[in-house]
């Protein structure tokens, strides 16, 4: 015993490392390590928490888009909107009333009768598009180019 006691003094006295001195370096070490790839995640987690809490922002403004949406559509598909649509836009009448347009006042305030001065000509509304020629359709099938004008 007596020389173990001595050897640790002069292992203390030349400088060298114990096993317990090499073991707390080594954990030192790789508790070091453990702390800079932890931090390194956490900046690097950082930009993708932005970009969820922006996605998350986006997804409520747009779930509330939605519902306005859905609520315009019910309204829409409603009795309530149609018979609006008629009284105002369709000018419409339920039966038994009477659809009282009013008229600008001219220079005549007396004159019921329309004058030729008032009446606008009547022109006839296409609603639909003109349909081509047949010929024109297979000119169109077979070639990318417009027709000819004859």
């Amino acid at each position: 015993m007596a020389e173990q006691v001595e050897e640790r003094s002069e292992r203390k006295k030349k400088g060298q490392i114990s096993g317990l001195q090499v073991m707390f370096a080594t954990m030192l070490a790789i508790s070091l390590i453990l702390a800079i790839n932890f931090t390194s995640r956490i900046a690097a987690n950082q930009p993708l928490q932005q970009a969820l809490d922006r996605v998350q922002a986006e997804i409520a403004q747009l779930r509330i888009e939605q519902s306005d949406l859905i609520d315009q559509r019910d309204y829409v598909q409603s009795d309530a909107y149609v018979e609006a649509w008629a009284r105002s836009d369709g000018r419409m009448v339920r039966p038994g009333e009477i659809l009282i347009v009013p008229m600008p006042v001219g220079g005549n305030v007396n004159t019921a009768e329309p004058t030729e001065e008032n009446l606008t000509p009547f022109t006839p509304i296409e609603t639909t598009p003109p349909r081509p020629d047949p010929w024109q359709l297979w000119w169109a099938l077979f070639f990318d180019t417009p027709p000819p004008e004859f």
